[in-house]
């Protein structure tokens, strides 16, 4: 047997991408699925080795794989593998590293890492190692595009108590990021040294995330103290200031106007001229591409047309991408990457007749979406505490969805950023005002159609009261939904003037920069229902 472990997004999809593969779909989290490490220990003998590549495992990963192997008399060994299979790797490209403003940052480096270095002090440590890739750009003011859609770099960042080394190709850096770091007391080094430098590391005290990989692990553990606490900066990052938030709120209305053309189009010309799932994704990023400060999409389109819809990170092909007509349904989850802020919304929409069941299903999963977008919480509330409310129409009638209903964004950064998250799962990071979330349930019925509707949220504080201080959520995200697959019927007279009162934000947001037919097509969108 030869498995691959996938979560709930996936087992619509990988079935279909394994088929004569010979490779078994596991999955993960359903009852009677094995966890990998028992099955691992299942299909290897008594004193068998088992190979993994501690550069590519978290040492949280490697300490459960480590415990439960040397349980059953099996051992672990670093055997990087990879890099000897893979040699026709290509010349690396050399993308530029630059600057992200203080206008738009909102802090500077000097003040990050002041405030990375109280969190040192806090937990007594002299050394702080900054390993994900987010987490070294947002500390230090500085954007790349070494991760595709992601605005990141390849680097590593040590910080001391009174000194900061950036472990990067130099080459990559303009000229004003080396000045930045010149002024802000953060030492350059060639990415190649930094594991030198980590074994000369003495008698330290380390912070270090338990999500840094194995290889940083074994480089520090006989020399030095580890503190393994979550990095500081990575919920720092997390709380977005006044500057980002400002930026979210530019670029939420660049974004609805590329949008509502690209819905206009889509709509206008569905089954008048030749189109399929990928070149209307191409269209999509045309449409935001004409816009100011758009560096790229911050993930990739997911286009699915009819029952592709219910492949939940459907990604359609350049060749033999299903065609696309006047009938039926589509979702259309993208974002966009802009120098102010980064994107990421979905509608689904009806090209044509769709069944009463369609639209039931969708007017659940928008009356979902609605409570999330409504509901008011108290200080100390986590993403798990929340879930259910956009699940629970659709639980009222035995149905549900196999991935979260919310992540975090960042600020011109990963469109997937932690550490909080709306989900069934425990996470124990409160929600906190500044942290900008997602709100997507969704509805998936294989081989039929696939229904989501997102907006991005931030939480905001609402009013203390005797009994806390509490939160609510102001939804960022402009641009309408679609009343046709709407039952009215279905919504309560709160989530109607809600639906309405969204589309009159959308119409005071967008309408200005609208004209011609586009715009005409957008005010009976936003008429209220």
């Amino acid at each position: 047997m030869r498995p691959v472990a996938t979560d709930g997004r996936y087992f619509t999809q990988a079935p279909i991408e394994l088929a004569g593969s010979g490779i078994d779909l596991f999955k993960d989290g359903i009852e009677g699925t094995p966890n990998y490490i028992d099955w691992i220990i299942s299909e290897t003998p008594q004193n068998a080795t088992v190979a993994v590549n501690a550069l590519a495992t978290s040492h949280a990963n490697w300490n459960e794989l480590h415990s439960k192997l040397n349980q059953s008399g099996r051992k672990l060994l670093d055997l990087p593998l990879l890099k000897n299979v893979w040699t026709d790797r290509g010349t690396e490209v050399k993308n530029p590293v630059f600057v992200h403003p203080i206008e738009r940052a909102g802090k500077s480096v000097h003040q990050k890492l002041a405030d990375i270095r109280t969190k040192m002090d806090e937990e007594n440590a002299t050394k702080h190692i900054v390993s994900s890739l987010d987490d070294v750009a947002w500390t230090l003011n500085l954007r790349g595009s070494d991760v595709e859609c992601n605005p990141v770099f390849l680097g590593y960042l040590i910080i001391g108590l009174n000194d900061a080394i950036l472990y990067v190709d130099i080459e990559k850096l303009t000229d004003e990021s080396k000045q930045l770091m010149t002024d802000s007391a953060v030492q350059l080094k060639d990415y190649e040294l930094f594991f030198d430098d980590l074994v000369k590391l003495k008698s330290q005290r380390i912070l270090i995330s338990p999500n840094t990989n194995q290889s940083v692990y074994e480089a520090l553990k006989n020399q030095n103290d580890l503190i393994e606490k979550p990095v500081p900066g990575n919920l720092m990052k997390a709380v977005k200031n006044q500057a980002e938030l400002e930026g979210f709120r530019t670029v939420m209305i660049r974004d609805g106007v590329a949008m509502v053309k690209f819905l206009h189009w889509l709509t206008q010309n569905a089954g008048k001229i030749e189109m399929n799932e990928y070149s209307i994704g191409e269209k999509l990023k045309a449409f935001r591409a004409a816009g100011k400060n758009f560096i790229g999409l911050s993930f990739g389109s997911i286009i699915g047309y009819k029952g592709n819809g219910a492949i939940i990170h459907y990604s359609a092909p350049k060749e033999g991408s299903a065609k696309v007509s006047n009938h039926g349904s589509i979702l259309v989850d993208s974002g966009g990457q802009y120098l102010e802020g980064t994107t990421d919304i979905t509608r689904t929409l009806p090209l044509g007749e769709v069944s009463d069941d369609f639209k039931r299903d969708s007017t659940l999963v928008l009356k979902g979406m609605i409570a999330l977008s409504m509901v008011k919480f108290p200080k100390g509330t986590r993403g798990v505490h929340l879930d259910a409310f956009a699940r629970l129409p659709l639980w009222m009638e035995g149905k549900d969805y196999n991935h979260g209903t919310g992540h975090g964004v960042g600020s011109f950064m990963n469109v997937h950023e932690g550490p909080q998250n709306i989900r069934k799962d425990l996470n124990p990071i409160e929600l906190q005002p500044g942290m900008v979330v997602s709100n997507e349930p969704g509805y998936y019925l294989e081989g039929k159609y696939g229904i989501r509707h997102e907006n991005l949220i931030v939480v905001k504080e609402w009013k203390k009261t005797q009994w806390n201080t509490f939160y609510e959520f102001e939804t960022l995200t402009f641009c309408p939904f679609f009343k046709s697959i709407i039952v009215k019927d279905l919504l309560s007279t709160e989530e109607i003037d809600w639906l309405n009162d969204y589309h009159k934000k959308c119409e005071e947001k967008l309408a200005p920069h609208l004209e011609g037919e586009v715009r005409e097509w957008f005010m009976e969108m936003v008429k209220p229902i």
